[in-house]
């Protein structure tokens, strides 16, 4: 069968589901205990026309008929379920409606929060978070949806996920000259990482984002942070990041935008800088006298 006649038979069973919905709230529908029989038999129409208008295509319809079975399965105290549909529904208004996506995904947070669900609601959080970063380009509501996620996987001794969401946050908050909130998660998760034998080699890197964010706000602020992380965690000290931030310390100081300049550029030759590392770094060069402002 083509997509066209899929969607077909799914309008009609969404009127067919329509119909027993509304017997199973009449009078003798009632009398017979026909009502909670009916009302399941209405779920699974709604669900099976979903998928119809999924394999159509059809997004938006498909959203709306998962969040009809959503609010059914509600009414039948069937929690887990609701929430699935709802979960469902925001898959499908993803790819048509990012804001009834949200709506959909929020609705079934809620439920798992209730339900004590709080690793499952976390990665709920993550894909709202995920929709107002590339859809919505909403940055703030991002950050908060990765922090209550964060929160969260915490609450249920997840750190490893925890950490990854700070790092998302702190990554924004620096981007948006939140610095020193982005300072507090790069310590943070140094910190957490330095003594696991696994991940601390990620930690020279959360150090190395703390002392640019440092230098930003003032140089001398970075010298002692910089000095600070060498006593906590001694490889760093050895560490090319750690080497490349006392170079540019010592051009700052000099107001030496070429040393300044070569310093980033032997860096780069050999660890490639991302955009993040860059943007940073710019903002940095623009603070010396005369700077043309590029890393070129």
């Amino acid at each position: 069968m083509d997509n066209s006649g899929k969607e077909k038979e799914a309008i009609q069973l969404m009127a067919d589901a329509d119909k027993k919905v509304k017997s199973s709230g009449s009078f003798l529908g009632g009398m017979f205990g026909g009502g909670p029989h009916k009302v399941e038999e209405a779920c699974e129409m709604y669900c099976r026309a979903a998928n119809m208008f999924k394999m159509a295509k059809n997004w938006s319809a498909a959203g709306s008929a998962f969040c009809k079975a959503a609010r059914l399965h509600m009414q039948l105290q069937n929690k887990h379920d609701c929430a699935t549909s709802f979960i469902d529904a925001g898959n499908a208004y993803k790819k048509s409606d990012p804001n009834e996506a949200i709506k959909c995904l929020n609705a079934a947070i809620d439920i798992y929060t209730d339900m004590g669900r709080f690793t499952i609601a976390a990665k709920h959080h993550i894909n709202v978070a995920e929709i107002y970063e590339s859809e919505l380009v909403d940055i703030e509501k991002a950050i908060a949806h990765y922090e209550q996620a964060a929160d969260y996987y915490k609450g249920e001794e997840s750190n490893s996920s925890a950490n990854k969401c700070l790092l998302k946050v702190g990554a924004y908050c620096a981007q948006l000259e939140q610095y020193h909130r982005a300072i507090e998660i790069y310590e943070q998760v140094g910190s957490n990482t330095m003594d696991n034998p696994l991940l601390k080699y990620s930690a020279k890197e959360y150090f190395f984002k703390a002392s640019l964010c440092h230098f930003i706000v003032d140089e001398l602020n970075a010298k002692i942070a910089i000095e600070k992380y060498e006593e906590m965690f001694p490889a760093f000290s050895d560490s090319r990041e750690c080497k490349l931030l006392k170079k540019l310390l010592d051009a700052h100081e000099e107001q030496n935008s070429e040393a300044f300049t070569e310093a980033v550029k032997e860096f780069d030759s050999i660890s490639r800088l991302d955009q993040w590392h860059t943007a940073l770094l710019l903002r940095i060069k623009k603070t010396i006298q005369g700077d043309e402002g590029d890393l070129k």
